[in-house]
């Protein structure tokens, strides 16, 4: 194994700030992550030149790929820095290159504003609404297979990942992403979620919606947690269908 690792970060000092690129070289660690990298880097900020400078800026929390915090571009792909190891990705190409995430607000250096997505769920209301939070009894019995089904849509940890790659979220379209769209089935499929359902189908035929789908299907290829992105848009789209033909005809 190497001796060091060269590692090439895009920065960018603030909100609307010029973007601009330092290398840094640091001692190779045998089982390093980018999280240890970028925890090197600021123990010691010094580029590779030997120029002093501040401590890159990331966002991490959980650190075994759950919160979704870390999530940024890495050799190219975006993906989670917590579990992108430094011997894999010197396979990839001999230099490390980080930069942000392209589909959000760069807040600073590697960190990104996602408030987009969360307001993307406000907007399909993914939620379960209560009356009480008073004892009311136990709630509706879900069938094994039907918790199998839900499962794996609830494992999304708001990462943004599917929305990097997504062509339709750009700067020109208010589509809110695939995620949302799979938040929304996930809490309609729910027994007490399934009373509110036409709510969030409203909110899914709504501007930014399922319409605005352009099915490149890149999502579930780049979603870390592998949730079915691409058929939970599938019946988002019947589901929708369905309603504005009952809609039609009980106007």
């Amino acid at each position: 194994m190497p001796e060091t690792v060269t590692v090439r970060v895009q920065r960018q000092d603030q909100r609307g700030g010029r973007p601009y690129t330092q290398e840094f070289r640091l001692p190779y660690k045998p089982r390093m992550n980018v999280i240890s990298v970028l925890q090197d880097i600021a123990c010691e900020p010094r580029t590779a030149s030997g120029e002093d400078t501040t401590p890159v800026a990331w966002d991490c929390a959980c650190l075994e790929e759950v919160c979704g915090a870390c999530s940024m571009v890495i050799n190219g792909k975006v993906r989670q820095a917590c579990t992108a190891l430094v011997d894999n990705l010197l396979k990839e190409q001999p230099v490390i290159d980080l930069r942000p995430m392209t589909k959000f607000p760069v807040i600073r250096d590697l960190v990104v504003d996602r408030s987009r997505m969360f307001e993307a769920l406000k907007q399909v209301k993914a939620w379960i609404p209560v009356d009480t939070y008073g004892d009311v009894g136990e709630g509706p019995m879900i069938a094994p297979e039907q918790a199998d089904s839900r499962y794996p849509k609830s494992r999304c940890m708001t990462c943004g990942c599917c929305l990097e790659v997504c062509p339709q979220v750009n700067e020109h379209s208010d589509f809110i992403g695939p995620q949302a769209i799979a938040q929304a089935v996930l809490f309609n499929e729910h027994p007490t979620g399934a009373m509110t359902a036409a709510t969030r189908l409203e909110a899914l035929m709504g501007p930014g919606g399922i319409s605005d789908c352009g099915n490149s299907q890149n999502c579930v290829k780049a979603c870390p947690k592998e949730v079915p992105l691409t058929e939970a848009i599938a019946i988002a789209g019947r589901a929708t269908t369905w309603h504005a033909i009952k809609r039609w005809f009980t106007k």
